[in-house]
């Protein structure tokens, strides 16, 4: 009786499964427009081992969306960062493995940087969607302004990206993979 209790409670606590990012068909065709990429799974086989606390360490893909990471994901608040030394990213993968998405984007200070009323209309999405962070990503590939990422999950779009475009393709991936059964805890990041 206990099992079958246990079995009934684990069904309905479960992270609901994902939707796919190409069923947003506004998103999708946001992101078609703005000439971003499709989403991709970087890793076949990501890793989940936490390092010690404060240990760096180097991703071999930037921005990481999986991989070795610190014993304690981004805090809950804030949302927004909006200086790089103020986080370390592999807090971020933690987060990432807790079921959060984490909008990147090279500073608007940089020549092929997001401008920055994208970055502004982003603000709002990251405070107010669930588990999900705006972090300024300097290390983003030329090309790259703005990078969604969840658990093993990438979507990139080119600086050209509208303020209108970047909010709709961000609705959708929120609803796509935030406190999803697509990250291993889906549903213990903050916000989930």
């Amino acid at each position: 009786m206990g099992l079958l209790v246990f079995a009934a409670i684990s069904w309905f606590n479960r992270a609901p499964a994902p939707t796919e990012f190409r069923s947003h068909v506004d998103a999708r065709d946001a992101a078609i427009h703005a000439e971003c990429g499709d989403v991709q799974t970087p890793s076949a086989d990501p890793q989940r081992d936490h390092l010690e606390a404060g240990a760096p360490y180097d991703y071999p893909e930037h921005p990481a969306t999986s991989g070795p990471h610190d014993p304690d994901p981004l805090p809950g608040d804030p949302r927004v960062f909006d200086d790089v030394s103020t986080y370390r990213e592999t807090q971020a993968v933690h987060s990432l493995e807790h079921g959060s998405v984490i909008l990147y984007y090279r500073p608007s200070a940089d020549p092929e940087g997001l401008p920055a009323a994208v970055v502004d209309a982003l603000k709002a999405v990251a405070e107010n969607g669930p588990a999900t962070y705006l972090i300024p990503y300097a290390q983003l590939p030329s090309d790259i302004a703005l990078a969604y990422t969840a658990w093993n999950k990438l979507l990139t779009c080119p600086a050209g990206i509208t303020a209108d475009e970047a909010v709709t393709v961000a609705n959708g991936f929120i609803e796509s993979f935030a406190c999803t059964s697509n990250a291993p805890e889906g549903k213990t990041g903050a916000g989930c």
